[in-house]
């Protein structure tokens, strides 16, 4: 199914595929309940929020640390449990494995096919697929925003409004977001300055002469009264929530995912016009891959709170739809149990909340000790996760930052990260199947009108139909 072509076509190329996949539940004995008509509520906007990365058991996670250390409960959680709202499965595939990444996984909802891993909206045998972004906006004239904790440019928001054969090329991606995206907002400022881009082009200033404008830092973003918005406030990815919440300079200067989702949100909610937000918390797949529960659980409580915030935001309105999902899963952490009787399992996951750095601001900071030792390795995990780990722990840690072999039967744990993950472990009960994503349904919950679209198990190239036929 190619979508080069225009709005029309592709909804019908996606009314076909959806009918063919009916027919074949029904010839496989499980059927189930189909809507007789086209569903009639009216939906004037869509925010679409992705926890990348996020494997089913993080949400019990997410809701026990909430409370150890919030002493409330979360609002996915709080959702997941209203009558008013939906929950589903998303069925996670790429057009060429099992494991779908990031590029695949967006564009299937941005683009409606499965195409293989590392492309965006790019087809398996190379044709250019449009994005809905640039249908949405020659059909219905439609507002469009990415906000990101990665950076602007990543797979995620690409998936929703660009096409490129491999989702490394960034430069090719962010010229592509001009007059096609009406906010965005994140990471990623080195693929717009003409200092760091390989073909000099000052993108930046093309954005300001079409009528972006453009802001640098989260002071910025917060009195920015323009319609249309650029904001990329670091280089590459935004910081880790644990590294942020604990450096006041980057508090500063750094936006949370709650004041993106709201600077762009606001913005769709002054006027009429039909709207298509994504926002992604980006940082929880990469915490993921870095074994890094404290990191995880940081930035899944940052897009807990964006969700929380964005309902508040629409509270009374009957014609937005809020869509919570995940593009995969990663890793698949959990609580194991611990001690006799498993009596140490809470006291083990408590030791979490002690923790006051990312791996990522470890391995930074170890890179920057020249010749460093297993005692100077060993204070800087004291001093950023407030545990002691014992003498060989550190000694394999030392041998394997210094790419020298280590006894690890996991190869996918035989790195720096999977490691540190495992002896973390110990002191805290939490396990980790590797370092890489998985194939699990990811959870899907939905609030407003038409949110029965998303009810049960839910093909994740089928999500382009359903917000073409509600938006377009």
């Amino acid at each position: 199914m190619d979508h080069s072509g225009n709005g029309e076509c592709a909804r019908r190329d996606w009314l076909k595929s959806a009918g063919l996949g009916t027919a074949a539940l029904m010839a496989g004995g499980q059927a189930r309940a189909q809507s007789p008509a086209p569903i009639a509520e009216k939906v004037r906007g869509v925010v679409f929020m992705v926890s990348d990365g996020m494997s089913p058991g993080v949400l019990t996670l997410a809701q026990s640390y909430s409370m150890l250390t919030r002493k409330r409960g979360t609002r996915w959680w709080d959702l997941i449990n209203e009558r008013s709202s939906v929950r589903g499965l998303m069925d996670t595939a790429s057009a060429n494995s099992m494991v779908t990444d990031s590029a695949a996984a967006s564009s299937s909802w941005g683009g409606g096919q499965r195409v293989n891993n590392g492309a965006i909206n790019t087809s398996p045998d190379g044709r250019e697929i449009t994005p809905i972004a640039a249908v949405l906006k020659k059909n219905r004239k439609a507002r469009i925003g990415l906000v990101t904790t990665a950076t602007v440019t990543h797979a995620t928001p690409a998936g929703f409004a660009s096409s490129v054969p491999a989702r490394a090329n960034e430069n090719a991606i962010s010229p592509q977001y001009l007059e096609r995206v009406d906010v965005i907002l994140g990471g990623g400022s080195e693929y717009f300055e003409a200092k760091t881009r390989p073909d000099k082009r000052d993108l930046r200033a093309d954005f300001s002469k079409a009528g972006y404008q453009i802001v640098h830092d989260r002071g910025q973003m917060l009195a920015a009264r323009g319609g249309k918005l650029l904001g990329t406030f670091t280089a590459g990815h935004l910081p880790f929530s644990i590294d942020r919440d604990h450096s006041e300079k980057l508090a500063a200067r750094v936006p949370t995912l709650t004041e993106m989702a709201g600077a762009a949100l606001s913005r769709f909610l002054a006027d009429d016009k039909p709207f298509l937000l994504q926002v992604e918390g980006a940082r929880i797949d990469h915490a993921a891959h870095l074994n890094d529960i404290g990191a995880l659980l940081g930035d899944q409580l940052a897009f807990d709170d964006a969700l929380a915030s964005v309902l508040g935001m629409i509270a009374g309105r009957g014609d937005i739809l809020v869509v919570v999902t995940s593009d995969h899963g990663n890793s698949n952490p959990g609580l194991n149990g611990m001690g006799n009787g498993y009596g140490e399992s809470t006291q083990r996951f408590e030791r979490i909340t002690r923790f006051a750095g990312s791996h990522e601001r470890i391995f930074a900071e170890w890179a920057g000790i020249r010749n460093g030792d297993a005692g100077q390795l060993s204070s800087l995990v004291k001093r950023h996760l407030n545990l002691t780990l014992k003498a060989e722990e550190i000694e394999a840690l030392t041998a394997i930052l210094a790419k020298r072999d280590v006894t690890e039967w996991n190869h996918q744990l035989a790195k720096p990260e999977g490691l540190l993950g495992q002896f973390l472990g110990n002191h805290t009960g939490i396990g980790w199947t590797g370092t890489t994503h998985t194939a699990d349904p990811t959870l899907v919950s939905a609030i407003g009108p038409q949110a029965e679209r998303f009810a049960g198990m839910v093909r994740n190239s089928d999500v382009f139909g359903h917000l073409l036929e509600m938006l377009g």
